[in-house]
């Protein structure tokens, strides 16, 4: 038992420095306010740290278009929230499965069949503060952190893949970008591993977002 949690947190350790650059000095000063850059390329999913192992991946629920491009018609591919959520749900599925085949995928259908079976002592993955992750925490506050190593328990052991936010904004050329913040979590120690802003322009709100996706897995047509 030892060993196996030791091998745990080494596993944990390993893909945080994958996460934060572990080339990188641990004391390098912050940038200043205003110096900081948008990020451009997204971190590749660690498969390699979570290979052969069940992932839940949890839905997501937050999704938020800026009105320039709803005004230029975006609005009818997002314009009703509950369908454009599955339907992000769904190309992340997609995704997961076809190009990041190393980890045991466990879909947010999976999720909300376990939540029905126990409505009472697992909470709804659709209604979880799971988008509180869209900004940078060393350990998942609670109740969210309580609630995500219950249900993640049910289905899987330790890891549990986040899509917290889904944001499309404009482009100067009449695209749209979608900035998709992925967060890897460790539900065991509670903390976030690994996480990332990936980033795809297209023409619709779906092209944007799987040409984010894409940057997951680099190196794929």
């Amino acid at each position: 038992m030892e060993e196996r949690l030791k091998g745990t947190l080494l596993a944990s350790c390993w893909v945080c420095l994958l996460g934060c650059g572990g080339n990188q000095p641990a004391n390098e000063p912050e940038p200043e306010d205003g110096q900081e850059e948008r990020q451009s390329e997204s971190l590749p999913l660690p498969t390699t740290a979570i290979a052969g192992q069940p992932v839940a991946v949890y839905p997501l629920t937050f999704l938020v278009t800026e009105e320039t491009l709803r005004q230029a018609g975006w609005g009818e591919q997002v314009q009703s929230r509950q369908e454009a959520l599955r339907r992000a749900d769904s190309l992340i599925a997609v995704f997961l499965t076809e190009r990041a085949p190393e980890a045991d995928w466990v879909l947010p259908a999976e999720l909300r069949r376990v939540h029905r079976q126990a409505p009472n002592m697992l909470a709804n993955p659709d209604k979880m503060g799971t988008s509180l992750l869209r900004s940078e925490f060393e350990r998942v506050p609670d109740p969210l952190r309580i609630q995500m190593r219950s249900l993640t328990g049910v289905v899987g052991e330790q890891w549990a893949l986040v899509p917290a936010s889904l944001i499309f904004f404009a482009e100067s050329d009449g695209q749209g970008r979608a900035e998709l913040t992925m967060v890897l979590v460790d539900v065991r120690l509670g903390r976030p591993v690994w996480r990332t802003v990936a980033e795809g322009v297209g023409p619709d709100a779906w092209t944007a977002t799987w040409n984010a996706l894409k940057t997951l897995v680099p190196g794929l047509p």
